[in-house]
């Protein structure tokens, strides 16, 4: 089982999506970004996990995935079972994604 680790120099990608929504919209955004992670994104090629978060006053969720290349993400966003829930997410939301390395981590 893989699960979120973040590690300079590991050589995965993380996938950050923040999406601006509706505090009466936040939980159903979560619901259909579960779905689509149990559904599709766990079943794609490069999955290493995804990490959903809300933020407190209900008008942000942040999409945390993690992937073992660029490719992987390029493939995943191609493949029409994840569009389809991009677009189901988009129509609650609008989301900001970007793919990132990491620069550095630091620990008490």
């Amino acid at each position: 089982m893989s699960e979120t680790v973040i590690r300079e120099g590991d050589g995965n990608v993380t996938l950050i999506n923040v999406f601006d929504v509706e505090a009466s919209k936040q939980q159903e955004l979560v619901r259909v970004l579960n779905e689509g992670t149990e559904k599709v994104m766990q079943n794609r090629p490069g999955f290493i996990s995804v990490n959903i978060f809300t933020s407190f006053d209900g008008t942000r969720v942040v999409n945390l995935a993690q992937w073992r290349s660029q490719d992987d993400v390029k493939a995943t966003m191609a493949d029409p079972e994840a569009q389809a829930f991009a677009k189901k997410a988009a129509e609650l939301a609008k989301p900001a994604p970007s793919v990132y390395a990491v620069a550095s981590v630091h620990h008490a």
